[in-house]
Parts: C-alpha cells; structure tokens; sequence
C-alpha cells in the first residue's frame, strides 16, 4: 500500500470528564496536547470545545469566542495543521454549532450523516445511561451542508452504521452534497458498528469510487486489530482520548501524543507512510 495515511487527533470529546481522565479543556492545554500530536505525526486536529469556567470543564461549549480562541491556539502551536470542528448535538437547535463553524471556519467539520439510538447496558442488564436518539434527521443534515458551503469547510459524513454509510450517496444523488464526500466509520460504539477488522472490506465497498475513508475506533477491545486492518486497506487513520485512553500494550495513555505515535507505528507496519498537512490537504481534497 503506497498512498500515505492521513492521522487525525481527537483531542479531548463530547463526554470524557477532565476530573477522571487526561483530556485537555483549556485552550492553553487543548495547544499542548495539539501540539504533541502533531509531533507524533497528526495532521489532522478533531476539536471539540468544553466550558472555561472552573468545574464546568466536563460541559461542552458553542460559544463562538471560546471555539476561536481554542482553535487559534492550536493553529499557533502546530503551524500548517488542519483543522477539524466537532458539530454533534442532540434535539433540533444547532444554533450553537452553527455559529461556531461561521466564527471558526475550519478546513474540515463532522457532519453527522443518519440518526442512532445510543444506548449501552452494564453488566446487570440496567442501562448506563437513559436512552437517548442522537437524532439527525435529513434536515438537520442540510443545515450544516448549506453552513458549510457558506463557510468553505468540507464535511465528513460521520456514520455510525450501515445503513447510514448508504445514506451518504444518496444525499450526493439528492443535490443535497456536490463535492466527493469523505466518510468516517465510526465503530465500537455499542448500539452501533462494531469494532470489528471483519467489516472494512463491507464498508469499503460501500463508499462512492475515489472518496476517502477513514475509521474512528471507540473503547478498548479490538480497536488496535481494527487501525491496523484499516491501515492495510487503504483507510485514513484517527485516534486521541475522545476515543480510547488506551495503548495497544493494554496501557493507559498520557497524553494524545502518545496515541498518535501508536497509529502512525500502525501505519509503518502496513507499509504506509504518515502524511504531512500538505500531502493530507492534497488526498483528502482540499486544497
């Protein structure tokens, strides 16, 4: 496999709590552990942006001014990096989001492309969690495609199954999309794909010719078999502590930097070099 791997770095998530686990909130520590990352060889930043405020650092945040400064921070301190804006929110308003993408004009921002119960059970058969619909209904999908047009950010179309993966080329049949879209799988979570290397090739097959993929693995068994298959296949590569806390030795990370030199030494063993921002730019389509 000659084409080079694109890395991405989710630095910190939606719902990681900075009390238990080393995830970054402020924009000091968001640029630290940025640059770490892109050390490591991430090209690519996924940003989610929390609240400033003292113990309100679990909470997420669509201040536009805390998503500017954020992101200014980690531009300073990994110089040519790209930039990748969170979008995902639950119920119909994303005002917030939206606002954000006008503030910050990324280069990339997820676009969630289908709706998913998420849900999860713990060992007694309770709930962990009270159901809830991560709901993003065709509508929802437009008014970030149309933001987006207007901000000159390329979507990646965020699925989390099957079905949604098919929905992709649909809303490029529909109008709805004109550009090649980029598709994420989003596996391991547990009301959706899994982490399971056995479904690349099914979902590869899925994907419109000459678009990248890349996989997003969540929790901790498999997930290492999975970058390493995705590797191999072709498929752009992401990790960072909005995904897992853990290595492919079983131990806990310190630090994103630490995950990304994993995956890029997963991208080696495939015979795959990493890419830089500009070779990232040029195979991801958007320069």
């Amino acid at each position: 496999m000659s084409t080079k791997a694109v890395i991405t770095c989710a630095l910190t998530g939606v719902l990681t709590d900075p009390r238990q686990h080393p995830v970054p909130v402020t924009p000091e520590e968001m640029a630290r552990e940025a640059k770490a990352a892109f050390a490591a060889g991430a090209a690519v930043m996924h940003v989610h942006f929390r609240q400033q405020g003292p113990g309100q650092g679990h909470l997420p945040s669509w201040e536009p001014e805390v998503a500017s400064t954020i992101m200014q921070a980690i531009r300073e301190a990994c110089p040519g990096v790209i930039l990748n804006q969170s979008t995902g929110t639950m119920g119909p308003d994303i005002s917030g989001p939206l606002a954000c993408l006008a503030a910050v004009q990324p280069e990339i921002a997820a676009c969630n492309a289908g709706s998913l119960n998420y849900l999860k059970v713990k060992a007694d058969g309770s709930w962990a969690w009270p159901p809830r619909l991560f709901d993003n209904p065709v509508d929802k999908v437009r008014a970030y495609l149309e933001v987006m047009a207007r901000t000159g950010t390329k979507p990646e179309f965020e699925c989390f199954d099957t079905g949604i993966v098919r929905c992709v080329e649909m809303y490029v049949r529909n109008g709805m999309y004109a550009g090649k879209p980029q598709y994420n799988f989003v596996m391991g979570v547990e009301s959706g794909m899994p982490a399971d290397p056995a479904l690349l090739p099914i979902l590869q097959g899925l994907v419109m010719e000459g678009c990248a993929w890349q996989v997003t693995a969540i929790g901790r068994a498999n997930i290492w078999a999975l970058h390493a298959r995705a590797a191999e296949l072709g498929g752009h590569l992401r990790t960072g502590l909005e995904d897992t806390f853990y290595l492919p030795d079983g131990r806990k990370a310190r630090s994103n930097g630490e995950l990304v030199e994993a995956l890029a030494r997963c991208a080696e063993a495939a015979g795959r070099q990493v890419a830089t921002p500009t070779e990232a730019r040029a195979l991801m389509g958007l320069d």
